[in-house]
């Protein structure tokens, strides 16, 4: 496998995320907007699908907040690499920042000094795991500041409703997560389990369980609605990722993610690399 490749896939996974949807993403908000009973909603929708197409047809990013690069890996087992994938998929990030371009959002916490580039200590954030195989997928998930922010965590007494306090989390912040929303769910684990897992739910929407489609029905029937102007829809999708916890505890983490669900798949070869 070449580093060459993998700095071309990871500019294009990040080129692709930011300027277009995946065509579901796209399928649930024209699927919303064709149910939507409120005038005010409908018009919000229609402006979303409008900006959604006013930015794949000029190669533009669909929103200013291009986000802090997230990337999901799957690693072969058997890749060749003999080059530092961390290392290749920084240098992706600074090349997408000039290409695309993307705004330089990663600043150091305390100084808030902006690295230019979208690097830094912890940047890009991965989220790895080990497959069978020798190739190599590169999920761009870039995640802006509005619906992060809106993300919570808490660890509850294992007597608690979690249920209740993700609905209770989306009708307190919600609305300024610019909806309709994506909610990944993290339910138990640890601490930093339940958050990772919550980031991984969103890699794996929409959901569609019983315990997820009441989730989605409870949340949209708050009103919230599109940019929390009211309306049907508040949620387009929410899934679930459970691990255990300790008998004592019950962490619940809550990430929202906008209606600008971005996500795009590179995958590297050992032959070169090509779009998933």
């Amino acid at each position: 496998m070449r580093r060459e490749d993998v700095v071309e896939a990871c500019v294009s996974a990040l080129r692709r995320a930011e300027t277009t949807l995946p065509p579901w993403v796209e399928d649930l908000i024209r699927s919303a907007r064709d149910a939507e009973g409120d005038s005010l909603a409908l018009s919000n929708l229609e402006a979303i699908l409008e900006n959604i197409q006013a930015a794949a047809s000029r190669g533009l990013p669909l929103c200013q907040d291009t986000g802090l690069p997230v990337f999901h890996i799957l690693l072969g087992r058997k890749a060749d690499l003999d080059f530092s994938l961390e290392e290749a998929l920084a240098e992706g990030v600074r090349r997408a920042t000039l290409e695309v371009p993307l705004r330089p959002n990663a600043v150091d916490p305390l100084s808030r000094i902006n690295s230019g580039d979208n690097t830094g200590p912890g940047m890009p954030a991965l989220i790895v795991d080990l497959v069978d195989g020798r190739d190599l997928s590169i999920t761009a998930l870039p995640k802006g500041a509005g619906s992060e922010n809106m993300s919570v965590i808490a660890m509850l007494n294992p007597v608690d409703d979690p249920l209740e306090f993700v609905v209770r989390a989306v009708a307190e912040r919600g609305g300024n997560a610019c909806p309709p929303l994506f909610v990944g769910v993290g339910l138990g684990g640890t601490f930093d389990g339940a958050a990772a897992l919550s980031k991984r739910a969103l890699l794996r929407m929409p959901g569609s369980s019983p315990l997820e489609l009441e989730l989605l029905e409870r949340i949209n029937s708050l009103g919230i609605g599109p940019m929390g102007l009211g309306g049907d829809t508040t949620a387009l999708g929410v899934k679930v990722e459970r691990a255990c916890c300790h008998t004592a505890s019950l962490p619940v983490a809550v990430n929202m993610q906008c209606w600008a669900h971005r996500m795009a798949t590179s995958i590297v070869g050992e032959d070169g690399w090509s779009i998933a």
